[in-house]
C-alpha cells in the first residue's frame, strides 16, 4: 500500500474509532447546539449560581432511567432529551464548565462530559464509568472539579460495604460480560477501603445555612450495598430555604422540589442523609 493511501486509511480508521466512542443522535446534537445558545449569558462570578441557572434550563425534560445502557460496548452517551438524576447533574456541570471556559463547541462538551463521567476522565470500558456516586464525588474531587464539603458542614463518617452491583449482577446487562463484572468487583473492593461521609437526616435543617446554591447533593441510603440512591443540585429559593433541583422520579421530569430539602428527604424511603460536593 502506498504511503499516502496508508495514511488516508489510518485517518479514516481513527475517525471510525472516535465515532464509536460517542453515541449521539442527530436530535441530541441539535439539542446541544440549542442549549449553547440558551445558556449564553448565564455565567456568574459565583459558579454555583451558574450551575443553578444552567440547571433550570433543563426543567421539564423527562426522567429516563438507564439512559447510558446502550449498545454492546461502553460509549460516551450524549442524551439531552431524557435524563436520570446522575446524567442530569453531569450535563449541567459540563455545560457550566463550557460557559466558564468560554467555549461552545461539541468536542469541548464531550471532553468535559467524559472527564466528569469516567475514572480519571478516561473511557476504558463499562468498568471505567463512575457507577457509585460516592466514588463519583471522590474522583471528580481529584480532578479539581468539585470539593467534598460534607464533613465541613457537620457530616460523619460511615463504614459500609458498597457491593450492590456485584451482588445484583442480573440487574445490569453489561455485567453478563465476565471482564466487566471483574472490574466492578475490583472497584467495589477499592471503594470499601475507606468510609464515606454523610450529613445525617436529622441534622440537615440545622446545617442548611452552610449549603450553597449550586452544591451537588447526593442522597445517602440505608439500602444494603448502596451508598447513594439519588442526586441533584441545591438551590436556595425565595423562601430562603434550600430546595433540590433534580431529575425527579416522582414527577418524572426535571423540577425543583416543592418542599425544602430537609422536609423532602423525610418522604424518601430509607434515606439517612446527604453527601455534599461543591463545584469549583
Amino acid at each position: 500500500m502506498k504511503t499516502s493511501n496508508l495514511l488516508a486509511f489510518l485517518f479514516l480508521t481513527a475517525q471510525v474509532v472516535s465515532a464509536q466512542q460517542i453515541t449521539c443522535s442527530p436530535k441530541d446534537k441539535k439539542a446541544f447546539e440549542d442549549k449553547t445558545i440558551e445558556i449564553d449569558g448565564l455565567l456568574e462570578k459565583d459558579f454555583g449560581k451558574t450551575m443553578a441557572a444552567v440547571g433550570k434550563t433543563f426543567m421539564g425534560i423527562p426522567y429516563v432511567a438507564k439512559s447510558l445502557e446502550i449498545g454492546e460496548t461502553e460509549s460516551l452517551v450524549v442524551n439531552l432529551h431524557g435524563l436520570d438524576c446522575t446524567t442530569y447533574v453531569e450535563n449541567v456541570l459540563a455545560f457550566s464548565l463550557l460557559l466558564r471556559d468560554g467555549k461552545a463547541d461539541f468536542d469541548s462538551f464531550t471532553k468535559q462530559l467524559k472527564t466528569i463521567r469516567y475514572k480519571d476522565g478516561k473511557l476504558d470500558g463499562y468498568g471505567s464509568r463512575l457507577h457509585y456516586f460516592s466514588e463519583w464525588i471522590r474522583d471528580n474531587a481529584r480532578k479539581g472539579l468539585v470539593v467534598e464539603i460534607t464533613s465541613e458542614i457537620g457530616g460523619m463518617a460511615i463504614q459500609k460495604d458498597i457491593n450492590f452491583m456485584g451482588t445484583h449482577r442480573d440487574l445490569y446487562p453489561f455485567l453478563k460480560d465476565d471482564a466487566n463484572y471483574a472490574t466492578i468487583i475490583a472497584t467495589e473492593k477499592k471503594i470499601n477501603k475507606e468510609p464515606f461521609c454523610y450529613l445525617p437526616l436529622d441534622q440537615i435543617e440545622a446545617n442548611e445555612h452552610l449549603i450553597q446554591t449550586g452544591d451537588i447533593i447526593a442522597l445517602a441510603t440505608s439500602i444494603s450495598g448502596l451508598d447513594v440512591t439519588h442526586t441533584g443540585i441545591a438551590i436556595r429559593e425565595a423562601n430562603g430555604r434550600i430546595h433540590l433541583l433534580h431529575a425527579s422520579t416522582g414527577s418524572m421530569e426535571v423540577e425543583v422540589s416543592k418542599l425544602p430539602l430537609a422536609a423532602y428527604l423525610k418522604g424518601i424511603k430509607k434515606n439517612i442523609g446527604i453527601l455534599v460536593a461543591r463545584p469549583q
